[in-house]
């Protein structure tokens, strides 16, 4: 086979750039480890920021967004009864988008589907060869046979345990991780929010989060020690120590029920530089990885499809490389940034473990201080909303 761009990884940073790339002209084959049905099954992230919204609406997959998505134009942050509201849209003239990751992944395979994209699933044994020379292949085993795609360039597109990261030799790679001592056990249910809007919760009993996928799919999370296993959470524990942990007036709102989906996250800070090596690049989680306090995980992967799409681009139909050489850079300023946002989210709204009386102090002095700032809430609403790229 021979394509243009080979693009390993079919989640949504993959399908975004291949999509963007069929569009303006450049022939692409995604490959896929999983299976579609795996695929989108996975419960991930909801929050979209103003620019991701932006780039769907351009990639020609923003319909079913614009239909079923809920434009929130605030969050809340809260310090037991204390609730602040971070006013988005007075504060910014933006808002962000209620969307699920499944239900932009769907959109974009309907969307590829449609183009006639190659797209392989039951893909094994990943191995990219020769990108730093004029001709790099790839090869894979899918059905019990070997094959391969000579091609321009490789996205890595594979998450944190994919093949892309780690072809790039390891001596020529400098990594940066941060890794939280709790992690976030999450509730998908059958309910109606608890809020109007998602409110992140600081409380003398740990972190909460109220969440939605619809207005009538709700996805709560408490900060648990990594020590803990779902088994160890009934139904019943999980709603009782969640309104523990909420403030009254939210708590006294909130609708119990069955859960359809529990799991635990762990949370960590990762990044990985480079992010180009030849003609491999890496895009989304195959590079970074940021705590999901800041909502930026899914945002960050399609900031670098769109650095990366407008480079491809470039260089496959205008022979200009300028866009390719200064890839990396690029994006790293935008992750760096938003890693410090998440970080900074990540340390204020968290109890940890061991930590003195100062730590609980200083975070009711932040929140005092965003109630009580302008200014402070709209550093905070521009990170939220999602800088420019």
């Amino acid at each position: 086979m021979k394509t243009e761009v080979v693009i390993v990884g079919g989640g949504p940073s993959g399908l975004l750039l291949s999509q963007l790339l069929n569009r303006a002209g450049v022939d692409t084959i995604v490959l896929e480890r999983a299976s579609r049905d795996h695929v989108l099954s996975r419960i991930r992230a909801g929050v979209l920021e103003s620019g991701t919204v932006e780039m769907l609406r351009a990639a020609g997959v923003g319909a079913r967004m614009e239909r079923d998505g809920m434009e929130h134009e605030g969050c809340y942050l809260t310090d037991d009864d204390l609730m602040v509201r971070i006013n988005f849209h007075e504060l910014t003239g933006k808002s962000v988008m209620i969307y699920g990751q499944t239900e932009v992944t769907a959109d974009l395979y309907a969307a590829q589907d449609a183009m006639g994209t190659t797209i392989l699933h039951g893909v094994e044994d990943v191995a990219i060869h020769d990108v730093t020379s004029s001709a790099p292949y790839v090869e894979f085993t899918q059905g019990g046979a070997r094959q391969r795609i000579d091609c321009a360039y490789v996205a890595g597109c594979d998450g944190f345990h994919g093949v892309s990261r780690q072809t790039i030799p390891a001596d020529k790679r400098r990594e940066f991780e941060r890794v939280y001592p709790f992690g976030w056990l999450g509730l998908l249910s059958r309910t109606p929010p608890a809020s109007d809007e998602i409110v992140y919760a600081n409380s003398t009993h740990g972190f909460a989060l109220v969440s939605m996928r619809s207005p009538s799919l709700s996805r709560y999370y408490v900060q648990v020690p990594l020590t803990d296993k779902v088994e160890d959470w009934s139904d019943d524990r999980f709603w009782e120590e969640l309104s523990r942990r909420l403030p009254q007036q939210v708590a006294q709102d909130m609708v119990t029920g069955p859960s359809i989906e529990k799991s635990i996250a762990p949370l960590r800070s990762f990044v990985s530089e480079p992010l180009r090596w030849g003609s491999l690049f890496l895009v989304g989680d195959a590079a970074h990885i940021v705590p999901p306090t800041g909502a930026k995980g899914l945002n960050l992967a399609v900031s670098d499809v769109f650095y990366l799409h407008q480079a491809l681009i470039d260089a496959l139909k205008r022979n200009d490389m300028s866009g390719v050489e200064a890839y990396s850079d690029r994006a790293l300023a935008r992750i760096w940034k938003a890693m410090r946002f998440s970080w900074q989210m990540t340390a204020m709204l968290h109890r940890f473990e061991g930590e003195d009386d100062f730590a609980p102090q200083m975070r009711k002095a932040t929140m005092l201080h965003l109630a009580q700032s302008e200014t402070a809430r709209r550093d905070l609403a521009e990170n939220y909303i999602g800088l420019p790229f």
